[in-house]
């Protein structure tokens, strides 16, 4: 992956040179800053390290298919970049094999290729893997469940606690819930064991 990386006094003015330069926009790539001390009487510098997104799918997609290729799945790939997300989405002759129960063999390849990227890079992009259309319907099931379960929570008066989700499951709740009227969400526990707790608001 190509890096493109200069250094000045003010980050965001660098930041700004580097897009101009390479003709990128903001959306179109991860960055990092870090501080660079200079030598006796002189000043530190703000150095800006960037890459773009889609050299970074380019990479994941090599990886995976490397992965997958010793694991005897054939897999292709359908993908976008969306406010600076990288959604990824494969298709391979055992989908079974690659979602694993209740998604969990999905969730540890996710989890594999953020940590091989974040290593690489020194950054940590968002990154979203699927297979077909699993976590489609999943998130679309969630929504519903969420829904359902404010409802009744307004209806009742009482608050609800959901089952143990990660973080981008809690993220699908708490969007779901954002505009929906006499309700408010809360995240409680400690991981792994974190839930949403849906609550009545007047």
């Amino acid at each position: 992956m190509k890096v493109y990386e200069q250094s000045g006094k003010d980050w965001e003015t660098v930041l700004e040179s580097i897009l101009a330069d390479n003709k990128l926009e903001k959306n179109q790539v991860i960055y990092k800053t870090f501080e660079k001390k200079g030598g006796l009487f002189k000043g530190t510098t703000q150095v800006v390290k960037v890459i773009k997104l889609d050299d970074i799918l380019e990479e994941v997609k090599t990886f995976l298919s490397g992965l997958l290729n010793k694991m005897g799945l054939e897999v292709s790939f359908e993908s976008r970049i969306r406010e600076e997300q990288i959604y990824l989405k494969m298709f391979s002759n055992n989908n079974a094999i690659l979602i694993g129960k209740n998604g969990q063999t999905l969730t540890a390849l996710q989890l594999i290729v953020r940590q091989m990227i974040s290593k690489e890079i020194g950054m940590l992009p968002y990154i979203i893997l699927d297979v077909e259309n699993y976590k489609d319907k999943k998130n679309a099931n969630l929504e519903r469940l969420a829904k359902r379960v404010a409802k009744e929570v307004r209806q009742t008066g009482i608050d609800a606690s959901l089952e143990n989700m990660n973080s981008y499951e809690r993220r699908i709740v708490h969007n779901a819930l954002t505009n929906f009227k006499g309700v408010t969400t809360i995240s409680e526990g400690e991981e792994p064991n974190r839930h949403v707790v849906i609550k009545k608001v007047d």
